[in-house]
């Protein structure tokens, strides 16, 4: 059940200890280290499950885990030969009691609860530590969830829980007695952060690196008359970003509708921020970007590109060049009709002469 998570906690926390004795150092930003496992059951039944692992560092993989796989544990780090074979063994031993563990949990859920054993179900584990500019513990995380829904949570304060109805609170009992966020706090507070630590020293040019967003605004006209600014932020890392809105200098974080910074695909992430407002008012309205890899914060307006502001100058421009081409066609016509008509004069004094 729960202890078996617990001591697969351990098991890795101190296989580890003496990997991440190494000198380390961190960059200037927030980081992270998590683990997330999911259990998934079949329409067969606990006798069918399958048990999934990934870790992360900040937004970047770090393994993967396939109960079922020869494998199993999958290193996706180009570092991951410099952290030794002992170490993914040892990732690799600790993934699977996290199976076994996992597989009681669900085992326990379903009993709590009524549910069938022959259904199809999932338990998800995810634990992490959050590091702060200063290199200390930021916050941990230790929750858990059950078909989809929250289910029992250490709180950030590390020795209590929040469960998600009464039911829960049958595992908090049993996790109260088996002091299991002592324990987790121990690991969130004492040993999460060398292991991150260790990945930022040897992955430093991928986890370490800050590229700044690339940033524009751009206008777009809306079915009732108003407009939409859209402040845009790509191809920057880390993901943690700031946008906001301004009009005349103040605020309007509260009529801002914001997209989640999301992957970009190509290791970088992209986010926008948007505000809708009266058309004319665009050049009061200023974004703003904030992030570690910008040397001071960007400062943006709406700027009307060529083929939006001098459209009504581009069509006169033109009516203009065609009643030009129209006159001048015109004068050619009459130039060479006056002098047919001068021609056909002439032929005509000769004709008179002869005659």
């Amino acid at each position: 059940m729960v202890t078996a998570a617990q001591h697969a906690t351990l098991l890795l926390l101190s296989g580890l200890q003496a990997l991440t004795q190494t000198k380390m150092q961190s960059g200037s930003g927030s980081h992270s280290l998590s683990y997330s496992v999911t259990m998934t059951t079949s329409l067969r039944g606990l006798g069918d499950p399958q048990i999934f692992a990934v870790s992360y560092v900040d937004n970047t993989q770090i393994l993967h885990f396939d109960g079922e796989a020869d494998t199993k544990v999958e290193p996706r780090v180009p570092w991951a030969k410099q952290m030794g074979r002992d170490y993914w063994k040892l990732e690799r031993e600790s993934l699977e009691y996290y199976a076994h563990a996992a597989l009681e949990n669900l085992r326990f859920a379903i009993q709590i609860y009524n549910q069938s054993d022959d259904g199809s179900h999932t338990f998800q584990c995810f634990i992490g530590c959050d590091m702060g500019p200063d290199r200390r513990l930021l916050r941990g995380h230790y929750r858990h969830a059950f078909d989809g829904h929250d289910y029992i949570s250490l709180n950030e304060d590390l020795r209590t829980w929040t469960v998600a109805d009464k039911t829960a609170q049958i595992a908090q009992r049993q996790w109260e007695e088996k002091y299991v966020a002592e324990d987790i706090g121990i690991f969130l507070g004492g040993r999460c952060l060398p292991w991150l630590l260790w990945h930022l020293d040897l992955g430093k040019e991928i986890l370490q690196r800050s590229d700044p967003p690339k940033a524009h605004v751009t206008r777009h006209p809306r079915p009732e008359g108003n407009v939409t600014l859209k402040c845009w932020a790509l191809g920057f890392y880390p993901a943690e970003i700031t946008l906001t809105w301004q009009r005349d200098g103040k605020d309007q974080t509260l009529d801002m509708e914001m997209m989640d910074t999301r992957p970009a695909g190509d290791g970088n992430f992209q986010k926008w921020a948007a505000v809708v407002l009266p058309p004319g008012e665009e050049q009061r309205y200023t974004c703003h970007v904030h992030h570690e890899g910008l040397p001071e914060p960007l400062t943006l307006r709406w700027e009307p590109s060529q083929s939006t502001v001098p459209i009504m100058a581009v069509i006169a421009v033109l009516v203009l060049l065609g009643a030009v081409f129209i006159a001048a066609v015109v004068a050619v016509v009459k130039k060479r009709r006056r002098k047919q008509v001068e021609e056909e004069g002439t032929m005509f004094q000769i004709q008179h002469e002869d005659t």
